[in-house]
C-alpha cells in the first residue's frame, strides 16, 4: 500500500510528512502509532479491508452491485480501494465531493441528492464530460434546469427519479409523480438519460431490532417495485433501483428488486451502527475508524485527553474510549474527560468513582502522553473534522491520505 501521494494532491512538509491545503499530516508512512501527532483520525486497515471484503462478497453472492457512499469518508484514498475491491463506483451527496472523487480517478459517480442551483448544475455538466455521472431529481423544474446545463456544456447525465420510500425527506411519493418525471426526462432530449430509481430509506438504518429493519425495507421494496412496474408499463426503462445502507443492505440485496446498494459507514463503523442488534444472516462489521488522542492531564478521579468537539462528533452521543476500566464523562471544544468505571453491587458496570458506592473496576491510571483511541458515535461528521486519514496496520502507519476539504460540501 502506498503513501499519501497516490490519493490526492499533496506536497512535502518539514519532517518528511505530507501537506495539503497548507496543513501538515500528523504522521508519515513507517511511523509507529505512538509517534502520530494528536488528535488524529486513524484507520485500522485490517478491519477496513475485512469490512469491505465481507459486504462486497455478500452483495456479489446475490447479484447486486455495490456503489460505496463516499459521504462517509470523503477520502479518495479509501474510495480507490473500495473500487479496487469491487465497488462499481462511488456515490456522494455534493457536487464538491463528486469533483474530488473524479479528480482522484473515480470514473463512475452518482450524486444521491437533488441539485438545483444553476452554478452547481454547470459544474455537474462539466464533470459529466470526464466521468459517468448520475444525479437524482424529484421535481420537473429540476429536470429542465439540468437539461439546460447539459445542453450548454455538451454533456450527458444519467438521471434517477428519487422515490420517498419512508425517509420523509427528498423524493416523490406517488407513482403518478414518478411517471411525470420520467416523461420530463424523456422530453429533455439526449442530454438526459433515465437510469431508474433512487430508493434509499435512511431512517431504517438505525432501527435497532432486525425485524424492524426488515419490515421497513419490505415496505420500501414494495414501493420501489410498484414504481418500477409502472415505468416499464408506460414504456420507460428502469435499469437500476439503487438504495440501501450499512444498517439494511442485506434486506435490499436479497429483495430481488434492488439492483444496487449504497453503504457508506460499513467501511469505517461507529457506535451508533454497533448499537443495532445483530442479524445472524448479515456479516458483522468491525470498528475500523477512531480518533487517536493523548493524555494531557491526570487529576484525582479523572484524566483529560487532547481532543474534543473539534476532533470527534457527538451528534449521536458521546464517544467511547478504548481504555479498559474507563469511560467518557464529557467532551468540550479541545478536551475529552474520562473517568474510571465503578462496578455496581450486582457486578455490572455502574456509577463512576466520583458518584458510585461499589468497588472500582480493574483499571490502570493512564500516564501523561499515553495514546488512546476514541470511537465516535457517528463516523461521517467525525471524518469531516479532519484533514487526513492515518491508515495503519498493527502498530505502524502504512499510508496517510488527505480528506476532501470542508468546501466539498458545496
Amino acid at each position: 500500500m502506498s503513501s499519501s501521494s497516490d490519493a490526492g494532491a499533496s506536497s512535502a512538509a518539514p519532517g518528511g510528512r505530507a501537506a495539503h491545503g497548507g496543513y501538515a499530516a500528523p504522521a508519515a508512512p513507517g511511523d509507529r502509532l505512538e509517534r502520530v501527532d494528536t488528535p488524529a483520525l486513524i484507520l485500522d486497515l485490517d478491519a477496513f479491508e475485512a469490512n469491505v471484503a465481507a459486504l462486497h462478497a455478500h452483495a456479489a453472492a446475490r447479484g447486486v452491485r455495490v456503489r460505496a457512499h463516499g459521504k462517509a469518508h470523503r477520502c479518495p484514498g479509501i474510495a480507490l480501494r473500495q473500487v479496487a475491491a469491487g465497488a462499481v463506483g462511488m456515490c456522494c451527496q455534493k457536487v464538491g465531493e463528486a469533483e474530488g472523487f473524479a479528480d482522484a480517478g473515480i470514473t463512475d459517480i452518482l450524486v444521491t441528492n437533488e441539485i438545483v442551483d444553476p452554478a452547481k448544475l454547470a459544474r455537474l455538466a462539466r464533470l459529466a464530460r470526464r466521468a459517468r455521472l448520475g444525479v437524482c431529481v424529484d421535481h420537473p423544474d429540476a429536470v429542465r434546469a439540468l437539461a439546460l446545463a447539459c445542453a450548454q456544456h455538451d454533456a450527458q447525465v444519467d438521471v434517477l427519479v428519487e422515490l420517498d420510500v419512508g425517509q420523509g425527506r427528498c423524493g416523490v411519493a406517488s407513482v403518478d409523480e414518478v411517471l411525470a418525471l420520467a416523461r420530463a426526462i424523456a422530453g429533455a432530449g439526449p442530454a438526459l438519460r433515465l437510469r431508474g430509481l433512487q430508493a434509499y430509506h435512511g431512517s431504517a438504518q438505525h432501527l435497532r431490532a432486525p425485524a424492524a429493519r426488515a419490515q421497513a425495507i419490505a415496505a420500501a421494496v414494495g414501493r420501489a417495485s410498484q414504481a418500477r412496474d409502472a415505468l416499464r408499463a408506460a414504456g420507460f426503462a428502469c435499469d437500476e433501483i439503487s438504495g440501501g445502507g450499512t444498517g439494511t443492505f442485506a434486506y435490499e440485496s436479497g429483495s430481488g428488486v434492488y439492483t444496487e446498494i449504497q453503504p457508506g459507514s460499513y467501511a469505517l463503523m461507529d457506535l451508533d451502527y454497533r448499537a443495532n442488534e445483530a442479524d445472524v444472516a448479515v456479516p458483522a462489521m468491525r470498528q475500523a475508524i477512531g480518533v487517536l488522542v493523548a493524555v494531557m492531564s491526570v487529576r484525582g478521579g479523572h484524566a483529560v485527553l487532547d481532543g474534543g468537539l473539534k476532533a470527534v462528533s457527538v451528534d449521536s452521543g458521546l464517544p467511547s474510549v478504548r481504555l479498559p476500566g474507563w469511560r467518557v464523562r464529557g467532551v468540550s471544544d479541545e478536551h475529552t474527560v474520562i473517568e474510571p468505571v465503578v462496578a455496581d453491587r450486582a457486578g455490572g458496570p455502574g456509577a463512576t468513582a466520583a458518584g458510585g458506592s461499589g468497588a472500582a473496576a480493574a483499571s490502570v491510571v493512564p500516564a501523561l502522553g499515553q495514546r488512546c483511541v476514541l470511537d465516535p458515535g457517528h463516523c461521517d461528521p467525525t471524518v469531516n473534522l479532519h484533514d487526513w486519514v492515518v491508515a495503519y496496520r498493527g502498530e505502524r502507519v502504512e499510508a496517510v491520505w488527505p480528506v476532501l476539504p470542508r468546501s466539498a460540501s458545496r
